[in-house]
């Protein structure tokens, strides 16, 4: 696990060539086997594939995200407010679980922060997504991950960058 957090990092530009079905379900199995809050699960996904809604993505947020139309799959990540009140811890439990599976089967990914974020379409990007992808009042939409095969790696990360000081034994 030590070795696969120190080389995944986010990608930002993906090859042209579709993420195989096969990965996508694991990638999407991995997410429902994370752990939540009293087991409730609340999270629910919207898997996109399709380049005009792709194309779209690229204005869920102020400055526009380029990338996110050039991605061959993007997975909107939800949470169901009404089942949890952790549905934000759970739904990035899931997501970086999403991150490291699409690690392990060599894709890349990005995570797209939408909660608390504005479109460049004088809205909100989680009401700007709840538009383009259908989705209910009652689910809020934490992030889009973006995957595919990177076309460049940023250098893995290194042990050395692990701070020390950030840990404290017994008492603060």
């Amino acid at each position: 696990m030590l070795d696969l957090l120190l080389h995944r990092r986010s990608c930002r530009a993906f090859e042209e060539k579709p993420v195989e079905a096969e990965k996508r379900e694991k990638i999407l199995q991995a997410a429902q086997l994370a752990p939540s809050g009293k087991n409730l699960r609340p999270w629910e996904f919207v898997v996109i594939e399709d380049r005009e809604t792709l194309e779209k993505l690229g204005n869920c947020r102020a400055p526009s995200q380029p990338f996110l139309p050039k991605t061959p799959l993007a997975i909107a990540v939800l949470g169901d407010r009404e089942k949890s009140d952790t549905w934000i811890e759970d739904a990035s439990i899931a997501s970086t679980i999403m991150q490291l599976e699409a690690e392990s089967l060599g894709l890349g990914s990005c995570w797209v922060q939408i909660r608390l974020r504005e479109s460049n379409q004088g809205m909100g990007s989680e009401e700007y997504l709840r538009e383009l992808l259908g989705i209910p009042a009652h689910m809020g939409i934490l992030n889009i991950l973006a995957i595919g095969y990177p076309t460049a790696r940023p250098a893995d990360h290194q042990l050395d960058e692990v701070q020390e000081e950030k840990i404290h034994r017994e008492r603060y």
